[in-house]
């Protein structure tokens, strides 16, 4: 039984997936949502701005105003994600060891 269970482990141990690349996608998938993050905010910052210029009809003073609130948020949203990354990042080499 004792022979059988190792195979079984030294099965289960090849077939693990390594967890450079593992690390490597999700490092990449951070960097799209943090640009995601921003260009979020740009856009929802140009869309209410140009909303509000069309409808008081005004030279595109909101937009301007808008958008650099948007880049604003979408900024602070950035730093957030990255201090959430490198807070489980800290996490993980605590728990290592």
């Amino acid at each position: 039984m004792a022979a059988i269970e190792a195979r079984i482990a030294a099965a289960k141990g090849t077939q693990e997936p390594k967890p450079r690349a593992d690390e490597h996608y999700s490092q990449a998938q951070m960097a799209w949502r943090m640009v995601i993050e921003l260009v979020a905010g740009l856009g929802i910052g140009f869309g209410i701005g140009y909303g509000l210029d069309l409808f008081f009809g005004t030279l595109p003073i909101f937009m301007v105003l808008f958008v650099m609130l948007g880049l604003a948020a979408g900024v602070k949203t950035m730093l957030r994600s990255a201090q959430e990354m490198q807070d489980k990042k800290v996490a993980e080499e605590a728990g290592e060891e």
